[in-house]
């Protein structure tokens, strides 16, 4: 059944006029009056709806039975990344969200290759929050993770709550690494986890002390060289599945 994300709270026997981005899909599908299709707000669980009318841009429908159905990992995992260039991050957003990860924090890093700020910052913000929407329609995600505004690296480590809990890891290629399992071995299940993932070549050595003094525990995914993308989902893989 296909599904859509409507950012509203819905009530059963509730009339409702589908966001615009989730009229055109319905359109683009070709559904019809009477068909039955679902949505999820992001506050959990998913509600059945039945199209009542078909107009030229917009879509109305009569919200239905809910779901308290929920399709998320039992940790908490957030992913802070230097961003990488080009399309990578639309993908790195895209599995990122897939996988189930609670939020997405783009940095700006020494290495970084994408540099933006202002307007142009906002509108990657949305497209990326947009990526992370259409893939929880996809997956069946109840829960959509929110991509933060692009952050300075120092700033942002500044900014980070003091004895909040969370296991902090540092993706490392250092010599005398623990692996990053062994780390989430040691974590209860229940604590959420801060995945620092740098850029393309990485974080620099400044960058690299700083995240240590914040609590960053330097760990490591084996002896091969991820690029930067492939290295933040195969921890978000390792912290989710245990």
């Amino acid at each position: 059944m296909p599904r859509f994300f409507c950012p509203t709270p819905l009530l059963e026997g509730q009339p409702l006029a589908l966001p615009a981005a989730s009229a055109r899909h319905v359109q683009v599908l070709r559904l019809q009056p009477g068909q039955t299709i679902t949505l999820f707000n992001g506050d959990g669980g998913e509600w059945d709806a039945s199209i009542t009318r078909m107009g030229r841009s917009d879509v109305d429908v009569t919200v239905g039975t809910h779901h308290a159905t929920e399709r998320e990992p039992q940790r908490a995992v957030h992913l802070a990344m230097g961003m990488p260039a080009n399309e990578r991050m639309d993908w790195l957003v895209e599995k990122a969200a897939e996988l189930g990860a609670t939020s997405l924090q783009p940095l700006h890093t020494a290495h970084s290759v994408l540099r933006l700020s202002g307007e142009r910052a906002a509108k990657k913000q949305a497209h990326w929050q947009s990526v992370a929407v259409a893939a929880c329609e996809q997956c069946g995600g109840n829960r959509v993770p929110a991509v933060h505004g692009v952050a300075d690296f120092a700033a942002w480590l500044k900014a980070l709550p003091s004895g909040d809990g969370a296991l902090r890891c540092l993706l490392s290629l250092a010599e005398g690494t623990q692996p990053l399992a062994q780390a989430l071995a040691r974590a209860p299940l229940e604590a959420d986890a801060l995945f620092l993932s740098g850029p393309e070549g990485g974080l620099n050595p400044q960058e690299d002390a700083l995240a240590r003094a914040a609590g960053f525990v330097p760990v490591t995914l084996g002896p091969r060289v991820l690029r930067a993308e492939t290295a933040a989902l195969a921890a978000l893989v390792l912290a989710l599945g245990g």
